[in-house]
């Protein structure tokens, strides 16, 4: 039986492994998935701080400063000092900005392709996750869980 975490996993590395592999066909295999929504954002809003670009796209800031330091290590942005020195802002490289064309192709494709999978499903997948994120924020799953020991 596959529990419920390697089910959700499995589902997240197949269809990120999909969008991976369609960015090395095109000759960007350091580049990941989980780099567009910072790509996005920045061309949106310009440099950000890390701690706006956590808030901009939803993560926590820890989950932000990961990203753009493997961004960084593949050089799709660049870090540097804010006005207060505990700040970094993040900047888009030029071979970011050179990619862009194909983010955004492939980030409209994936949507196509998410609404195509949902058409399929019982429910759609974006509003189950959504759905799960709120009952979870309602009551988290610590305390779902209880008192192991009892």
């Amino acid at each position: 039986m596959i529990g419920l975490g390697t089910l959700m996993r499995h589902v997240h590395e197949t269809m990120d492994g999909a969008v991976a592999g369609i960015y090395a066909e095109h000759g960007l295999p350091e580049y990941r998935p989980r780099y567009s929504p910072v790509v996005r954002t920045l061309v949106a809003e310009g440099p950000l701080a890390i701690r706006d670009l956590a808030g901009a796209i939803g993560v926590t800031h820890s989950a932000a400063s990961q990203t753009v330091v493997q961004m960084r290590r593949d050089g799709f942005v660049t870090l540097e000092k804010g006005s207060d020195a505990r700040h970094r802002i993040v900047h888009l490289t030029a071979k970011a900005r050179a990619a862009l064309p194909l983010i955004e192709a492939e980030w409209a494709a994936t949507e196509r392709a998410v609404r195509e999978l949902d058409a399929e499903l019982p429910v759609p997948l974006e509003q189950l996750m959504t759905a799960t994120l709120e009952a979870l924020e309602r009551r988290s799953f610590r305390v779902r869980i209880g008192d192991v020991s009892a």
